[in-house]
């Protein structure tokens, strides 16, 4: 298939960014990476705060119409606890919202940032107030998990991203399956970093909760190149299989949405648009992102053009002149149901 160049598909809202700091009625540094969902016919979105000391916590902001006059928690609505939860002494980070619908919660997976570094952490809650936590789902270093909504053939599956270390390993997306939330194996790498010059090339990792479609599980994730100057985080889009979340059908080539405004260009961290959460109104997708680490943005496309787009990038990950590593690893998985 011949590459063809769509530029982004994702359409800012013009009066980003939609919410920050000052719209806090405490005190913190910065309020971004929040995770979406739709919760009793309003947005929620679960805000990462970072206070001054540099830990974070979450807070719950509602909207009826997903755009402003956000009703935010006037104090901390779920704060590490690492008197109980000694993972979470460095604070909780990174949230992603599924609804369970077997179990009728809400699971939130996070980021909890122990003194062996950051491992993903779980909690379900049915109304957002309280909370019951569940614990780590992985150990460090790894991040940037979610789980899907439903299980697949009695197995609840999970994304997520192992760091690597050393110069020539990169950080891939993984899968993994669990019968009861808790234990969790059959681990496998879903889909590769890129080589080379590719934007993904250095290291990906889930941005969003897996959203299901009729033609499949549409994935969104962040890719990150170095440069000699900087790093850049941009975003992709992959399709996978909806009786088998193992099998890619689809990935898209080029980034469908990067930093370019002075919001997403300077901040804590420059350069940097990070989404922890996606929900669909009126056809239309909304992705709520952090903006340089520093503020939260909205930005939107119309689904029908998002699945059309999706289903128009090629089947390969990457042509094989430039990506023969992972072209021949990527069948190398193992069976979920068996075991």
């Amino acid at each position: 298939m011949t590459w063809k160049d769509r530029g982004e598909l994702f359409v800012r809202y013009n009066r980003n960014p939609i919410l920050t700091v000052d719209d806090l009625s405490y005190r913190a540094n910065s309020v971004f990476n929040p995770a979406a969902a739709i919760v009793d016919g309003k947005t929620l979105l679960l805000l990462r705060v970072e206070d001054h000391r540099g830990f974070s916590h979450f807070t719950v902001a509602r909207s009826k119409n997903g755009i402003d006059d956000w009703e935010i928690d006037g104090k901390p609505t779920f704060f590490p606890e690492p008197s109980k939860y000694p993972e979470e002494i460095y604070g909780i980070e990174d949230p992603r919202i599924t609804y369970m619908d077997e179990l009728k919660m809400w699971a939130i997976v996070y980021t909890a940032f122990s003194d062996s570094g950051p491992l993903p952490a779980l909690a379900l809650t049915e109304d957002f107030q309280t909370f019951e936590r569940i614990g780590p789902v992985a150990p460090p270093d790894n991040k940037d998990a979610a789980i899907f909504p439903v299980s697949f053939n009695g197995k609840w599956a999970m994304l997520h991203r192992p760091a690597a270390t050393g110069h020539t390993l990169k950080s891939n997306i993984w899968i993994s399956f669990s019968p009861d939330m808790k234990a969790w194996g059959w681990h496998q790498v879903l889909f590769y970093a890129r080589e080379g010059g590719w934007w993904d090339a250095y290291k990906i990792g889930l941005s969003p909760q897996p959203m299901y479609t009729p033609e499949g599980w549409l994935i969104m994730y962040h890719g990150v190149r170095q440069t000699t100057s900087k790093i850049s985080y941009r975003l992709g889009l992959v399709l996978l299989d909806l009786k088998d979340p193992r099998k890619v059908l689809r990935r898209s080539e080029g980034w469908v949405f990067g930093p370019h405004e002075w919001y997403e260009r300077s901040g804590d961290v420059n350069d940097v648009v990070f989404p922890c959460g996606w929900v669909v109104v009126d056809g239309e997708l909304r992705i709520y992102y952090g903006g340089a680490d520093t503020s939260v943005s909205l930005a939107s496309a119309k689904m029908d053009d998002i699945m059309k787009y999706i289903l128009e990038c090629p089947e390969e990950q990457c042509p094989v002149e430039h990506c023969r590593f992972f072209e021949g690893h990527r069948d190398r998985h193992s069976n979920p149901k068996k075991g």
